[in-house]
């Protein structure tokens, strides 16, 4: 508003120029040096027409550096003749983007000369140059409250421009006493200037609003249009600030308006002037052509904006207001022509008034009918407006209807069923947002879509989602995996079956699976478990087609499809047919009723499905991830596949589970011979560790014992009947169950109070409180890898640790008598985390579940009795030479853990695990050896390994790690960052790594990258060392973040 009063900056610094060149006359004759300064002078005029003749940005720079030098030259003689050229030549210079701030000063003295063309020039250099945090703008108070005095109207029209830009909270304060006097003023000129200065002193101080409510209630009766829009300006302001300042208060409790029923005495006096103003927009409406205002045929557009503006804030949540404009709104929508662009101004922003007060619903209508109409006009803008308009009124209605979703509004579903509503209206014209999707523009797209998905509904979900589909097809990619997101709740929401909802969700996976997220995928996967057998046949049968016609960069799909195919792979093995019911079709039904489609897929050979399988893995743009769930596939397809295909079938599957023991990808490793023990298992073949035991003989990995060496025996059958359990099929997902656990896990942590494990504080009261809450969550006294995964991320219940067989397990409920004498050993239970384990009271040898995740005891009856623990703390080093060794209790081993050391005899053992903790730290552990490995973590292709050393052999508790990077991937890693946190006894200093780029390990030219890490274990001998660990790159243009903890280092040594 304040822009529209005054003249533009060219037109001012042009005539300024010009004037000033006739008027200003020195009667003392200029010095020497003067005048060799006026004569290099250039005027305005010459200085434009240098830059205009450079050639090069050089150039333009060396003419502007020139003529800069020669400004501060007589700006430091302080030479008055040619100030105001000075000054104008500073306003070219700003406008090129040059630095002008040493002319702030030349500003302030033209501001005070008492003639007017340097006032002119010192007022618009001082709003150009100038802005409201330069300290130099407080001496201008004084000069603006003189020209604010003065006889001349120009100069006091001055003074109000620049209070109008640059006023702060002080000069409003100051000023605010002559800008009220000019509201009053005779001449409108000064009347219309004031109330924009009195704007920004009111919109700097807030407090002030309330002063100077009747003096604006006057000026509205005011006969000239330009007071009239500046005075409607200042009552919009005036509203805005008291609403603010009156929420402020509130929020402080200092507030007198709490009740939403009582209005301010500004909002109450301005609300009063509500007829006033229907009156003065009706007369605009009626008024015939005035030259002075008609703008494209319509009289004074800019005044009926803002009047409408402010009828909007007064009409908001008051039904009196609202009614009393209804009739003058309804006018101007009826009666607003649309062939001009003021026109539509207009009714834009009527649609905007009529949306925001309390309307009914005939005139909701007809203002969606103008949205729809914009909709069809070929200004792209006009478009733009109408779909961002019509989303935030569908929006804005859902949420006042109370649905309180955010998965869309309800598109006139439920709450918008009549027939004269306005999202009743809005679905007439859901062709027109439809074909908006096809627009090349791509702003025009984006509001489409957002608004198709307010529009969406029980009636039109499938014509709606298929246009969803087709538009996904189109789309940019970075856009893709917020659309499928928002398909997936829409189909969530709306789907009218389950085989709809499946076979939309596939065709969404072929299109996009590169793109979507992992929920997406892990819905699609819980949509097939939960259906029917029939279902699952179909989706079967449906991924494999779509998993064999893809060309392997859709990874969602593979994922998918992989996982089907391995859960339901016997389904695959008999023909499927299906025939659509009359009834389906939505839309469509009458296209479709008179040849219906009948969907079939004939049966396939074992081999056939295998082959297809084995295909999708060994393309080399196959993901990771996708081999990892391949190799399941195969297992589970092992045991599907038992009793209908040929012996090469199955050997062939075995076989592809395990060729990839040997790979370099951990994960891999671990599932090949993970599976094919289980295979093994299912057979009858009993696979021995190869070391024998304490008994004389040999034990498989399933605790079995046997008396041959090397062999195969056959195992039990309660052996052969887990490892079938293992490989069948997945019960399937109870949502509920799942949300009603994580409620209270979430629940019992929020009741225990549970601490950071890496807080060295603690209670007894943790402790009580963990253990009746990890016995209701864990369950049968099984342990929960997601209560271990909430220990160390915050997420879920502690549970004390129990020994079975040497090994730790997570030990959900124990008995009273037992668990009160283990748990006093120290004040914390999350604090026994990262201690050792006392040597007292060792648990018996029995034969118990394994624990990935679990920590070896100090002392054992068994000097060979060891875990090969991946996770865990290694036991102590003795001088002898280390030698690998692997367990013989009765639990499954890691064949990737580190290498651990022998042990020796028990008592040397059992005498380093029993010194107290107030010993010399120094002393513990015994010798160290020279350089110790320790693997840290495998993720997405980045190894993480830490070579430990001790670099002051006089002083144990320092020990330097060098964490190591190796890429398993095909392509380097970008964005090395790694993070690491440790316990409060242990304190750290990390160096940067040698490099952010990890290149692909065993390369020709391959550098190793490394990164320093220096600890100090403050309680070596009582606590262990242990590090969180988070690290962050980038693998093939997508980000990666993994968090784990490394726990893996030997016990009193580090």
């Amino acid at each position: 508003g304040i822009d529209s009063a005054k003249p533009t900056t060219a037109l001012l610094l042009l005539h300024a120029t010009r004037r000033s060149l006739v008027l200003l006359h020195r009667r003392s004759a200029p010095s020497s040096s003067t005048l060799i300064t006026t004569i290099m002078s250039l005027k305005l005029r010459d200085l434009i027409r240098q830059v205009r003749a450079c050639k090069t940005a050089a150039e333009e720079r060396a003419v502007i550096a020139k003529e800069s030098a020669m400004i501060r030259t007589a700006i430091r003689e302080e030479q008055e003749h040619y100030r105001h050229r000075n000054v104008a030549k500073l306003l070219f210079m700003h406008m090129l983007g040059y630095p002008t701030h040493f002319g702030q000063l030349e500003c302030m003295k033209l501001v005070a000369s008492p003639h007017f063309p340097e006032k002119r020039i010192g007022y618009l250099g001082m709003m150009l140059l100038l802005s409201e945090q330069a300290d130099v703008l407080m001496l201008a108070t004084n000069s603006l409250k003189n020209d604010l005095n003065s006889d001349n109207k120009f100069i006091a029209g001055l003074a109000l421009c620049a209070i109008g830009n640059l006023a702060t909270a002080d000069m409003s304060r100051d000023l605010a006493p002559e800008v009220d006097k000019h509201l009053g003023n005779s001449k409108p000129y000064l009347r219309k200037k004031a109330c924009l200065a009195m704007a920004r002193c009111l919109t700097k101080c807030s407090d002030m609003v309330e002063d100077f409510v009747d003096r604006v209630v006057s000026l509205l009766n005011d006969r000239s249009h330009g007071v009239l829009i500046t005075v409607v300006q200042l009552m919009t302001r005036v509203l805005v600030m008291d609403g603010e300042y009156n929420n402020e208060a509130n929020i402080n409790g200092e507030g007198d308006y709490n009740d939403t029923d009582t209005d301010s005495p500004c909002r109450a006096a301005f609300l009063r002037l509500v007829p006033s103003l229907v009156k003065l927009l009706r007369n605009l409406l009626s008024m015939g052509y005035s030259p002075d205002h008609d703008v494209g045929g319509i009289s004074d557009p800019f005044l009926q904006v803002q009047i409408l503006t402010l009828l909007r804030l007064l009409g908001a949540n008051n039904v009196k207001a609202s009614e009393e404009m209804n009739d003058v709104l309804a006018q101007v929508a009826t009666n607003t022509e649309t062939s001009k662009n003021a026109g539509n101004a207009i009714l834009y922003e009527c649609v905007q008034t009529i949306m925001a007060v309390e309307s009914d619903d005939g005139l909701r209508v007809l203002a969606v009918n103008i949205l729809g109409r914009f909709l069809l006009n070929r200004d792209n803008n006009i478009r733009y407006v109408a779909l961002n308009t019509l989303a935030k009124c569908i929006a804005d209605g859902s949420s006042s209807h109370g649905s309180g979703d955010d998965d869309g509004g309800d598109g006139g579903g439920e709450d918008g069923s009549g027939a004269n509503t306005a999202a009743s209206a809005l679905q007439r014209h859901r062709t027109t947002v439809v074909e908006c999707l096809k627009d090349p523009d791509i702003s025009i797209r984006q509001r489409a879509l957002e608004l198709i998905y307010h529009l969406v509904n029980q009636e039109n979900v499938e014509a709606l989602t298929a246009e969803l589909l087709n538009y996904l097809v189109l789309c940019p990619r970075e856009h893709r995996s917020d659309i499928c997101t928002r398909v997936l709740r829409v189909v969530d929401k709306f789907s009218p079956d389950d085989r709809w909802r499946v076979d939309t969700l596939i065709t969404m996976l072929t299109i996009a699976g590169r793109e979507c997220s992992v929920n997406v995928q892990s819905s699609t996967v819980v949509y097939v478990t939960r259906s029917s057998e029939d279902l699952r046949a179909y989706s079967t049968h449906k991924l494999l087609k779509a998993i064999r016609d893809d060309d392997g960069g859709q990874r969602g799909l593979l994922n998918v499809g992989v996982w089907c195919i391995g859960e339901y792979g016997d389904l695959l093995l008999k023909p499927y047919s299906y025939q659509p019911s009359s009834s389906s079709g939505g839309e469509n039904m009458s296209e479709a009723a008179e040849t219906p489609v009948t969907v079939s897929f004939m049966e396939l050979e074992p081999i056939a499905v295998v082959d297809i399988v084995e295909e999708v893995m060994a393309r080399h743009t196959c993901p990771m991830e996708v081999k990892q769930r391949a190799l399941t596939c195969f297992t589970k397809l092992r045991e599907r596949f038992s009793g209908v295909a040929d012996g090469e079938t199955l050997e062939k599957l075995q076989s592809l589970v395990v060729k990839h023991e040997g790979s370099q990808s951990l994960e891999l490793q671990l599932r090949s011979c993970e599976y094919g023990a289980l295979i093994n298992a299912i057979k009858g073949i009993s696979v021995k560790r190869g070391e024998p035991s304490s008994a004389g003989g040999e034990e498989d990995i399933f605790g079995g014992g046997g008396s041959g060496v090397g062999g195969s025996e056959s195992v039990s059958a309660t052996v052969i009947a887990a490892a079938k359990e293992a490989l069948a099929r997945m019960p399937v997902v109870d949502v509920k169950l799942m949300q009603r656990k994580r409620e209270e896990r979430s629940g019992a942590m929020m009741e225990g109070d549970m601490m950071d494990p890496f807080d060295d504080a603690g209670g007894a009261d943790a402790v009580s409180a963990a253990a009746p809450a990890s016995a209701a969550a864990g369950g049968g006294g099984e342990p929960s890898l997601l209560d271990l995964d909430d220990i160390f991320g915050g997420g879920g219940v502690a549970v004390a640790p129990a020994k079975q067989n040497g090994i730790s397990t997570m030990a959900a409920s124990v008995q009273p008598a037992k668990a009160e004498p283990a748990v006093q050993s120290d004040v914390d239970l999350l604090s026994d985390i990262f201690s050792a384990p006392p040597a007292a009271t060792p648990a018996p040898a029995a034969v118990g579940g394994f624990d990935l995740f679990s920590q070896p005891p100090a002392a054992q009856q068994h000097p060979a009795i060891n875990s090969n623990d991946l996770f865990a703390p290694q036991p102590m080093a003795a001088p002898a030479p280390a030698v690998l060794s692997m367990s013989s209790s009765a639990n499954a081993i890691d064949p990737f853990a580190a290498p651990v050391q022998q042990q020796q005899p028990q008592q040397q053992q059992q005498a380093s695990s029993v010194i107290p903790a107030t010993s010399n730290a120094a002393s513990v552990g015994g010798p160290t050896p020279s350089e110790v490995t320790v693997q840290g973590f495998t993720h997405q292709g980045l190894t993480v390994e830490f070579k430990c050393s001790k670099p002051d052999a006089w002083n144990k508790q320092n020990s330097l790690l060098i964490a190591k990077f190796i890429n398993t991937t095909d392509a380097p890693l970008y964005g090395l960052h790694l993070q690491v946190a440790v316990p409060k006894y242990i304190t750290m200093e990390m160096k940067p790594p040698t490099s952010t780029t990890v290149p692909v390990t065993g390369g020709s030219s391959t550098k190793e990258v490394t990164q320093t890490i220096s600890v100090t274990n403050t309680m070596l001998g009582n606590k262990n060392l242990m590090l969180k660990v988070k690290a962050s790159f980038t693998s093939k243009g997508t980000k990666v973040e993994h968090m784990t903890t490394c726990s893996g280092f030997p016990t009193g040594q580090f």
